[in-house]
Formats: C-alpha cells, sequence, structure tokens
C-alpha cells in the first residue's frame, strides 16, 4: 500500500480516527509521519523495538537450554509457572525440584488416598501402619501417651501380619 501523502513510498503507519462519529484512514510512509508529528510510538518513548526482539530470542535460548522431561518436553520453570505438571515421567525427572513443594503442600510424599479394591493384602496393611505411624507421631506431639501406647502395639502387629503374609 502506498503512502497517501506522497504517494512514493509504502506506507507503514497506519492512523485512525473517528471525528463527529466518522471514521477516517491514512496510511503514511514513515518520512510523511514524521513530518506530520506521527513519529514512531517506539521512538518516542525511547523504545528499541530490536532490543525487544533481541531479549525475545535470549529468554528462547534460556528455554532451550533449560533441563526437560524426556517424555512430554515440559520444563521445571514451565511446571512452576503453570502449577500443573506435564506427565508422570516429569516426577521423575523433576524429583529434587518437586519434592519442597510437593511437601509443603500435602504433608507427605507418599500417596495415603483410597486404594482399588483390587489391591493386596499387603498394600493394605502398609497403608494401616502408615496411618498408625502417622496418629502415633500425633499423639506423642500431644502427649497422649496412653493412645500412643496403643498404637504403638498395633503397629508391631500389623508388621507381623506383613512378615507372616510374605512367607506364606
Amino acid at each position: 500500500m502506498l503512502c497517501q501523502s506522497c504517494e512514493k513510498r509504502q506506507a507503514t503507519t497506519h492512523i485512525k480516527t473517528i471525528l463527529n462519529g466518522e471514521l477516517k484512514e491514512i496510511n503514511l510512509c514513515p518520512e510523511c509521519a514524521a513530518k506530520l508529528g506521527y513519529g514512531s510510538f517506539f521512538t518516542d518513548f525511547g523504545f528499541d523495538i530490536d532490543k525487544l526482539f533481541g531479549s525475545f530470542m535470549d529468554s528462547a535460548d534460556i528455554h532451550k537450554k533449560a533441563k526437560r522431561c524426556n517424555f512430554c518436553g515440559s520444563s521445571f520453570d514451565e511446571i512452576a509457572k503453570s502449577g500443573k505438571v506435564g506427565c508422570a515421567h516429569c516426577y521423575e525427572e523433576f524429583y529434587d525440584e518437586l519434592l519442597p513443594s510437593i511437601q509443603r503442600i500435602h504433608g507427605r510424599t507418599n500417596h495415603t488416598g483410597k486404594l482399588a479394591r483390587s489391591a493386596g493384602t499387603e498394600v493394605k496393611v502398609k497403608n494401616e501402619i502408615a496411618k498408625c505411624k502417622y496418629e502415633l507421631e500425633q499423639a506423642i506431639k500431644t502427649q497422649e501417651f496412653e493412645k500412643a501406647a496403643e498404637l504403638r502395639d498395633k503397629i508391631k502387629e500389623l508388621e507381623k501380619n506383613i512378615g507372616t503374609a510374605r512367607q506364606v
């Protein structure tokens, strides 16, 4: 598109004005725009567009160098910004980085949720032991020593059950 003022050079500045409800568009080359007082927004405010694009390229290089998950390609920075892990493999790839956050959020790093009905008795007993150990810690903290003793005995009994289940 040619400049509407000089009709010689390519128009790079496009100005839209609404005056009395009527839209007017003017397309100007950089020289004519400067003559009419429409300087570049970027240069008027001391903004260097080359530096802007250069900084994007620098940050792109940083993202290329960042450690990434071999399965989904997520980086730890992307996970930290979004709060979402890319895939199950990310837990292994970024274990050391994710561990503090997981502990802070959940209080522990072992799964203590529901079990499938098909889960073996050994898994169920191990979960019961973990639950009892947690309750034991809480009982000791609150100085409920009778409850702590009962939990200690229950843990010993459950651990015996695991030992006999393995032998069968």
